[in-house]
């Protein structure tokens, strides 16, 4: 009897070792912990992605005129045949200048915009090919830059056409409209209303603060002081968001 009892006994010393052997194992990962603490399960810290801050561009680079200034009105004349040519003459219809240009251009709008006037921008980089199609159509070198013996200032992306409007759009009485050669287009301004020549120079006045310089023979036309070279191979493109 007495060794009955210690074979049962040691065949459920035997089996309970079985039972504990064989039970799953708890899959919890614990951090470190000093004496006496109790940890809780590790989570992981979500990924930090770092800010980039945005690059500003070269004083020579090409960019677009209304992400820098998205008050401008813009009315490409030479991308429809409402110019003086009648024709066509590129087909983009965005206005890209140098930076180190429309920086100065902010600058200008900027005082404007405190007097609830804004800038309309009839022309701004011309293709070298352009000038070339506007010779073509138009060869008068009275009026047109003969691409085969000089380049227009407009293909060096640092020169803009440009006239005034006010909230509504309306564009501000000046001697002439756009592209007009007679010689009340010119800076002499004595043969001209006096409203319209009180605007010119306003406007001439303006941009020279800026850092611009005016064409004689055309009131709206401004091209940077600091030149950059003609540019041969950017061209806009086409379509736009």
């Amino acid at each position: 009897m007495k060794y009955l009892v210690i074979a049962v006994s040691l065949l459920a010393v035997l089996l309970s070792g079985c039972a504990w052997k064989d039970a799953a194992p708890t899959e919890l990962t614990f951090l470190e912990t000093t004496a006496g603490e109790t940890a809780s399960p590790q989570t992981q810290a979500p990924e930090t992605v770092p800010t980039l801050a945005p690059v500003e561009p070269a004083d020579e680079d090409f960019v677009r005129v209304a992400d820098y200034i998205p008050t401008i009105t813009q009315d490409l004349r030479y991308a429809t045949e409402n110019n003086f040519t009648g024709q066509k003459i590129y087909d983009f219809t965005q206005v890209y200048l140098r930076w180190g240009t429309v920086k100065k251009l902010m600058d200008v709008s900027r005082e404007l915009e405190a007097q609830g006037l804004y800038l309309k921008i009839w022309d701004g980089f011309r293709p070298v090919s352009a000038q070339f199609r506007l010779w073509e159509v138009y060869p008068d070198p009275t009026f047109v830059s003969n691409p085969e013996t000089g380049y227009s200032s407009h293909s060096r992306g640092n020169t803009v056409d440009l006239t005034l409007v006010d909230s509504t759009g309306q564009e501000l009485e000046m001697p002439t409209g756009f592209d007009d050669f007679s010689a009340l287009a010119n800076r002499d301004y004595s043969d001209c209303p006096e409203t319209a020549a009180a605007n010119a120079r306003a406007l001439e006045t303006l941009m020279e603060q800026h850092g611009f310089t005016g064409y004689f023979g055309e009131w709206w036309h401004f091209s940077d002081t600091q030149t950059y070279p003609v540019e041969m191979e950017f061209t806009p493109p086409v379509s736009e968001e």
